[in-house]
C-alpha cells in the first residue's frame, strides 16, 4: 500500500538502524518515538475532516500522500489509464502553524516521493521522483491548492473548482485540467479509517467525481483525453500492523452512477476489509468488514492477481473485476502493482486498482 512504499523510502533515505527498520515496517510507527519535544499526532475515531485545510500538509503527522487515478479515452475512444501521487514523510514531527526550519541550513525534517503512470495499448509507462522537504523542491499547501516536486506540479486555477496538472517524465508526459464535481467524500468513521480490528489507522477522504480532460503524449504521439479521475487524501501517523502482508485496494466507477471504494490488508489466516458504498443519489455508506467479500482469481507470473471478484450482498453488488493485457508494475524503489481496471457482473463499470506485498 502507499504507506509502505512511503515508509521503505524514508527508512532508506535516513539511514535508519536495523532496529528501527524492524520496528517501523513490521509493526507501528511509535507516536511518540521520537526526541523532539512535539510529538508526533495519531488519529482516531474522534478526528473530524476540515476544509479547504485537509487537502494541505500535516507536517505533525508522520505519513501522508494526495493520489489521483483516472479512466480516460482517446478522440478514437481507446481506453487510457493514468495515475499521479505525491508522498510526504516526516522524521521529525512540527505543528502546522509552525514556521519551516532555512533552507539554508539544509534540514531533514520530510522527504518526499512522486510517482506517475500511464498505461495505454498494453504498455505501461512509470517515473518517479525523490526530494528533500523544506529547501524548496517539493511541498504543498492548502489555499489555493498547490502540490508540487520540481517541475510535477499539481495547482488550482483561477477557475472556481478546478485543478490542472502538469508533469514530464523520460519521453512521455501529460497535462490535464480536471474540474471537481461534488463534495468530499469521508470514509470510515467520518473521516477515520481504521485499518485493523484493533483500531490503527488513518484520516481519508476522497473527491469521486472529477471530469478531466487534456493531453498525454508518449513519444510522438500527442493523444487529446477525456474521462473520470478518482482523488484520494490519506495521513496518518502509523504503519502497517504487525503481520500484515500487504494492501488490495479497489476505487470503481459504476455505470448505474453509484461507485465503491474497498480495500482488504492481507494476513496470515485472513485479513481487514473496509469500503465506502458511494450510491448516486443519497449519503455515502461506510462498509463495516462483514459486508464486503474480496476475492483473487488469477495470478500472474509474479503473483499479482489479475481477476478479482467483490461482492456487497447488501447492496447487491457482485463484480468481476479484471485488468487488462499487460504489465502495470510500478517498478520504482519498491514495486507495486497500478492498474486500470474493468467491471462486470451485477454492475458495469470502470476502475483502479493496486496491489502490494505479491512476489518479490
Amino acid at each position: 500500500m502507499r504507506r509502505w512504499i512511503l515508509m521503505l523510502f524514508i527508512l532508506a533515505l535516513a539511514g535508519c538502524s536495523e532496529s528501527q527498520q524492524e520496528a517501523g515496517f513490521a509493526g507501528l510507527a511509535g507516536v511518540a518515538e521520537n526526541d523532539a519535544e512535539v510529538p508526533f499526532l495519531q488519529p482516531g475515531p474522534g478526528d473530524r475532516l476540515i476544509f479547504p485545510d485537509d487537502f494541505g500538509p500535516h507536517p505533525q503527522h508522520r505519513i501522508e500522500w494526495w493520489y489521483l487515478t483516472a479512466n480516460l479515452r482517446t478522440e478514437e475512444g481507446e481506453p487510457l489509464g493514468l495515475q499521479w501521487t505525491q508522498f510526504r514523510q516526516a522524521i521529525t514531527p512540527r505543528p502546522a502553524d509552525a514556521e519551516p526550519p532555512e533552507a539554508a541550513d539544509w534540514p531533514l525534517e520530510a522527504a518526499w516521493m512522486a510517482h506517475a503512470a500511464v498505461s495505454f495499448d498494453a504498455r505501461h509507462y512509470f517515473a518517479e521522483k525523490l526530494a528533500r522537504g523544506d529547501v524548496g523542491h517539493a511541498g504543498a499547501q492548502a489555499q489555493p491548492l498547490a502540490v508540487w516536486l520540481d517541475d510535477w506540479q499539481l495547482e488550482a486555477t483561477s477557475e472556481s473548482e478546478s485543478w490542472r496538472l502538469q508533469l514530464a517524465a523520460d519521453g512521455w508526459s501529460y497535462d490535464l485540467s480536471l474540474s471537481i464535481n461534488g463534495k468530499p467524500v469521508a470514509h470510515g468513521d467520518n473521516g477515520f479509517s481504521a485499518k485493523s480490528a484493533d483500531g490503527e489507522g488513518s484520516m481519508y477522504f476522497s473527491l469521486v467525481d472529477l471530469h478531466i480532460e487534456g493531453t498525454v503524449t508518449l513519444g510522438n504521439e500527442t493523444l487529446e483525453v477525456a474521462g473520470k479521475g478518482w482523488f484520494d487524501r490519506e495521513w496518518s501517523s502509523q504503519f502497517l500492523k504487525s503481520g500484515q502482508q500487504g494492501w488490495d485496494w479497489f476505487a470503481l466507477h459504476l455505470e448505474s452512477g453509484d461507485k465503491l471504494m474497498a480495500f482488504q490488508l492481507r494476513e496470515e489466516g485472513g485479513g481487514f476489509r473496509s469500503g465506502t458504498w458511494i450510491p448516486e443519489d443519497g449519503e455515502p455508506v461506510a462498509l463495516q468488514p462483514s459486508q464486503l467479500r474480496i476475492r483473487p482469481e488469477e495470478p500472474d507470473a509474479r503473483g499479482f492477481p489479475r481477476l478479482w471478484r467483490l461482492e456487497v450482498p447488501d447492496y447487491g453488488v457482485s463484480l468481476e473485476i479484471s485488468a487488462p493485457p499487460g504489465n502495470y508494475l510500478n517498478d520504482g524503489l519498491y514495486p507495486y502493482w497500478e492498474s486500470p481496471v474493468t467491471v462486470a457482473g451485477s454492475h458495469s463499470g470502470e476502475g483502479y486498482m493496486e496491489l502490494t506485498g505479491y512476489g518479490d
